[in-house]
């Protein structure tokens, strides 16, 4: 049964909807732990960078890089998510910070945060959805 409340996304656009927003979630796991992070990130190509202190966000992806990232949106009439699943890479030599000091990517809290991070995409796949009332859960239901 196809449900015309719900589309999915083309690749170009989850990245344009991605481009779009400023925050996401990262979700990391270091063995049987997973833990989700709200982060302010930037767009730069078909990567996301996003800018940390050190603790255990940091830490936990030196234990595994592979990552998933969420962004989504919403309005009264419709809504949106894109999930990447990638890797996660500390940017580390100084041709690759200065080019993400470059980025227009500040934190949103007053902190310092001196690490780069990018996340490079293995996949992304995104959804749409129609907004309005629930269907009738218990009338006859068309097959």
């Amino acid at each position: 049964m196809q449900n015309d409340a719900i589309t999915y996304l083309t690749d170009e656009l989850c990245w344009e909807n991605l481009a779009v927003q400023q925050l996401g979630r990262l979700v990391t796991h270091a063995g049987d732990v997973l833990d989700i992070f709200p982060v302010n990130y930037v767009v730069d190509g078909q990567s996301i960078v996003f800018r940390t202190a050190e603790g255990s966000k940091l830490t936990e992806l030196t234990v595994s890089d592979e990552v998933l990232f969420e962004v989504d949106d919403y309005t009264d009439t419709d809504a949106w998510s894109v999930v990447v699943r990638g890797h996660a890479q500390r940017l580390q030599t100084e041709v690759e910070v200065r080019a993400a000091d470059d980025l227009p990517l500040t934190p949103w809290v007053p902190t310092l945060k001196y690490n780069y991070v990018r996340v490079v995409p293995t996949s992304v796949s995104g959804r749409e959805f129609r907004r309005g009332p629930e269907p009738d859960r218990y009338g006859v239901q068309q097959y």
